[in-house]
């Protein structure tokens, strides 16, 4: 697979939520994102940046919730969004967090269109070093962060726990905890959770900031369930692949003499069918081609690949985008081919 290459001059110092394009603005994009602490909000600024001297405003609308999110981009009320893979598949088949409305994601679903995915972190399993909790048949009847109430990372948490746990079911062998991302860490500093289940990039400040409170454990996904057909099935539904936390990447970690393994989990960049090609084409050009200049500007970013574009990605391809992966000699799974 070609790898793609950075172009941008110059290190990115700071971002903004609002980016003023030249005052012969050309286009303004409407995008929601996650968290405005990580990836998915991160990459749309960097992306602003650089899009704002081609005409390109983008308005970002931080902290949503990304599998409400994906309902607006496919109803067309935003242009764009970042959205789960595993959100997408829910809405195409109209499971999960749209089971209530069903027909309204499924036909929702048929209008989102991508134009890339990237790495969106790892999940952090974290316990205090000295609360017990040493492996995952300690979790055992505690409170376990699950994620936001509406996200698509509930289901992708609650399958972890109960692959690593050998079968642990929420309300049956743990207590569920489900609140916001920018809730979670303030609830597990005040003891109102045992064992938070925290999605952030691998080495993020906010990870580390836990443990210069208190010292802290990560549990990692024991070897014997990695090599499971089971586990590989998750991975291949979830959009996840595996990963590790490198030793020594947060000096708060009691055992940070160890790698620890975990799941990584995909983003995908997504626009509304009817977005201009050419403007679809602009933005994942810019997006590539300034890729290895982001990584350098900003350490977080350090584990993006670049060498296989579109893994991860279950959402098809707009045209523009397409069109761009094309000319660069990148094959296209039939899967990620749109009829637009």
């Amino acid at each position: 697979m070609r790898q793609i290459t950075g172009k941008l001059v110059g290190v990115i110092a700071a971002v903004s939520l609002s980016f003023a394009a030249p005052a012969a603005l050309a286009e303004t994009v409407m995008i929601e994102t996650g968290t405005s602490a990580g990836l998915t909000t991160l990459i749309p600024q960097l992306l602003a940046k650089s899009l704002s001297s081609e005409g390109v405003e983008f308005r970002i609308n931080a902290d949503q919730t990304l599998t409400r999110s994906a309902l607006s981009l496919g109803a067309g009320r935003i242009d764009a969004a970042i959205v789960p893979p595993p959100a997408y598949n829910a809405m195409s088949r109209g499971v999960g967090p749209y089971q209530d409305s069903a027909d309204q994601a499924k036909e929702a679903a048929s209008g989102l269109r991508s134009l890339f995915p990237f790495a969106g972190g790892v999940f952090h399993p974290i316990v205090w070093a000295d609360s017990g909790i040493e492996s995952w048949e300690d979790m055992k009847g505690k409170r376990i962060f699950i994620g936001p109430p509406a996200g698509s990372a509930n289901q992708q948490i609650t399958t972890l726990i109960r692959l690593a746990s050998g079968g642990f079911e929420p309300e049956q062998d743990y207590t569920p905890v489900r609140l916001g991302w920018g809730a979670a860490i303030p609830a597990f500093q005040d003891g109102q959770v045992d064992v938070l289940v925290m999605s952030a990039p691998a080495g993020g400040a906010a990870i580390e900031q836990i443990g210069l409170q208190r010292k802290i454990r990560l549990i990692g996904v024991p070897a014997d369930v990695l090599d499971t057909e089971e586990w590989a099935q998750q991975l291949e539904v979830t959009g996840e692949t595996n990963a590790t936390i490198a030793a020594g990447t947060y000096s708060g970690q009691i055992n940070s003499d160890q790698e620890v393994a975990v799941p990584a989990y995909a983003m995908v960049f997504a626009v509304n069918e009817t977005m201009d090609d050419d403007l679809a084409y602009m933005i994942t050009k810019t997006y590539w081609e300034n890729i290895d200049e982001y990584k350098k500007s900003v350490a977080e970013l350090a584990q993006l690949p670049t060498n296989e574009p579109l893994a991860g990605n279950n959402i098809p391809l707009h045209p523009g985008a397409a069109r761009y992966y094309q000319e660069n000699g990148i094959t296209i799974p039939e899967q990620l081919m749109s009829n637009q």
